[in-house]
């Protein structure tokens, strides 16, 4: 598996500290793994990205074209932020001259509220729907729990599909995977985006915006071993790590640990 290390924190406004030690503490957190739950050992290929905290345009422009390449030669992608943003920029370049991409969200928020250029996290999926990168009905966002009055207007009249924490536990999570996997069957390539604080933080404390309420660590790892038996599953993030936040590093080994589970033989 080729694994993108970005470092970016540029888009974190207030929250920028500390995210950029993400990468290499997850890292670390995968040499602690051996095999994963379907007993394979993975490979992984690690590829810093050289961004510059200080200039996000210069930055989203360089995520964007290293994502465009590496998804253009690798069965599988996965970038390691960073903060959320660079979502932007990596689904930007690895949508190109694709002919319906998707884009499935776990995130405690939506991510719309604002119309930022550069994006940030708080608007990436308002501006990846503005600059008409992918069609509002593409997009899936799963663990929704606290969201301004603003985004739920931008979502209604944009008809972006959501299914919030509320919803994953009155229709039973399995349901409600069936039912996104036959969304997402839809898309001629996948791209999926883990938000770290879509996991209750009870679990995952190292995040920016901690929300309590959210997914625990087994019901993500149920959610992802189910997403990567699509065949159109081609590109995934992992984002808002914050190890300076985290207690006994227990953040970044979950997000080791849904790599290992991301990981497919096939590729």
């Amino acid at each position: 598996m080729k694994i993108l290390k970005i470092a970016f924190n540029g888009g974190a406004l207030t929250k920028r500290k500390g995210i950029e030690k993400a990468p290499e503490s997850i890292e670390k957190g995968l040499k602690e793994f051996y095999l994963n739950e379907n007993g394979i050992s993975p490979g992984f290929s690690f590829e810093n990205v050289n961004i510059d905290n200080y200039n996000n345009e210069e930055s989203h422009n360089i995520i964007e074209k290293k994502a465009s390449e590496e998804s253009g030669k690798n069965k599988f992608v996965l970038a390691l932020g960073g903060d959320h943003s660079i979502t932007y920029s990596c689904f930007k370049g690895f949508a190109v001259d694709k002919e319906n991409p998707g884009l499935i969200i776990f995130d405690a928020h939506p991510d719309c509220e604002n119309n930022f250029f550069p994006p940030t996290h708080e608007d990436f999926v308002k501006v990846l729907v503005r600059k008409k990168i992918i069609k509002p009905e593409n997009i899936i966002l799963i663990g929704l729990r606290n969201w301004h009055s603003k985004e739920k207007e931008f979502m209604e009249r944009e008809k972006i599909k959501r299914f919030t924490m509320k919803q994953l536990f009155s229709d039973g999570l399995q349901e409600s995977m069936d039912y996104i996997m036959e969304l997402a069957r839809q898309f001629s390539e996948l791209y999926v985006s883990i938000d770290i604080d879509v996991i209750d933080p009870g679990f995952a404390p190292g995040t920016g915006y901690p929300e309590p309420g959210g997914l625990s660590v087994r019901e993500i790892i149920y959610s992802i071993q189910r997403l990567k038996l699509l065949k159109n599953f081609r590109m995934a993030d992992i984002v808002e790590v914050n190890p300076d936040k985290d207690n006994n590093r227990m953040t970044s080994k979950i997000a080791a640990k849904i790599i290992m589970e991301l990981y497919n033989k096939n590729e």
